[in-house]
């Protein structure tokens, strides 16, 4: 019972506890401002005139004793209605400020290349880069996060969310050459550019993941790094590709080939330098999850969490029954005022009605 009283203060709050200062009001006033003089009356008996006091001894006290207890009732709700009470409600956690981050992935037809490695067991490119990336959506709490797919051209995949569930699902989801078979790196940043200037600009990052060169689209990718930087906007760029891979001829003999030719790591280069940002180079799966490990570090995620209590004000609770309290007052008074009329108009006609019964009664002898 104590711990729950304890637990109901600590809710509870004043905006100007100072207020209370003037509780004792009241009793100084009393004390020290003089009394009015007492008022007397005249009675009138039988020719004599006799002054008086109009009610006196222990029902004078009592009377004085009920009006000072319903001033102090009525002061302490004021100076509670006064003082702005609120009740703290139970904290609600709010999320973290984090980053607008933005992914484009590379789903032209040369990401079916298998020069990956996943548990032990060759995989095309985009299955090692759904699993890698999917991890690191679901690992960036408080960022809002978007995914851009592009091809022969650049498509909105997932627009900007608090949602990394969804994002990851439909990274997981994509599949290879629905946006066609060549690569638009321009437009994959343009379209980027175009969905993060709304947003704050410390906050704004492109992560851009390719296995090529910008073979299509209508921007040429370092126009597009120039619009990205006027925009304050941070690309990481992401070249993924094995550099060796051995492949078997037509008569089973064997040749090692560099599947990563045309990957094109100038340009790479120079759109992250062109944007604040850094080149890293993808040639397994492990060095793919070590750099998304790598933009955790860069790109950090909020981990100072925030929460919010909010406050309900409890202002006309007191002053509500400070009101009731004297329209009871008021009323009981009223209905005491009718009852006493009522039993007096009832006496005088008791006692009119006595003297002509014995004048009846006279006439009659």
């Amino acid at each position: 019972m104590l711990s729950t009283l304890i637990n109901l203060a600590d809710q509870i709050t004043f905006t100007w506890p100072w207020i209370f200062i003037l509780l004792p009001l009241p009793g100084l006033v009393y004390y020290f401002v003089p009394a009015t003089p007492s008022r007397h009356y005249r009675l009138k008996v039988a020719g004599l005139r006799v002054k008086g006091k109009r009610s006196s001894g222990s029902k004078y006290l009592s009377h004085n004793i009920q009006r000072l207890l319903l001033g102090c009732w009525l002061w302490l709700l004021l100076l509670l209605s006064a003082s702005h009470p609120q009740w703290i409600g139970n904290p609600v956690p709010l999320p973290n400020k984090g980053h607008d981050l933005m992914l484009a992935v590379d789903i032209s037809g040369s990401m079916q290349m298998q020069d990956m490695r996943l548990d032990q067991q060759p995989t095309d490119r985009l299955t090692a880069v759904k699993k890698i990336v999917s991890d690191f959506v679901l690992r960036r709490e408080g960022d809002r996060l978007g995914l851009i797919v592009f091809g022969s051209q650049a498509y909105l995949h997932v627009p900007l969310s608090h949602d990394r569930s969804t994002v990851s699902g439909q990274l997981i989801d994509i599949q290879l050459r629905m946006a066609g078979e060549q690569t638009a790196i321009g437009d994959a940043i343009a379209l980027a550019v175009k969905r993060l200037k709304d947003q704050p600009e410390d906050a704004r990052v492109l992560i851009l993941l390719t296995d090529g060169a910008n073979t299509s689209g209508e921007i040429d990718p370092l126009q597009a790094a120039q619009l990205a930087a006027s925009q304050k906007l941070k690309i990481y760029t992401i070249g993924i590709g094995a550099d060796e891979l051995e492949v078997e001829t037509l008569f089973g003999l064997s040749r090692r080939i560099n599947p990563s030719q045309e990957l094109d790591e100038y340009t790479l280069r120079t759109l992250a330098k062109k944007t604040g940002g850094q080149y890293f180079r993808a040639r397994s799966t492990e060095e793919l999850n070590a750099i998304y490990q790598e933009l955790d570090r860069l790109e950090p995620i909020e981990q100072q969490s925030q929460v919010f209590r909010p406050r309900y004000s409890l202002l006309h609770w007191p002053l509500s029954l400070a009101i009731i309290s004297l329209m009871m007052v008021f009323s009981g008074r009223w209905l005491l005022t009718l009852w006493r009329q009522r039993h007096q108009g009832q006496s005088q006609q008791q006692e009119k009605s006595r003297p002509m019964k014995n004048h009846t009664v006279s006439n009659n002898e």
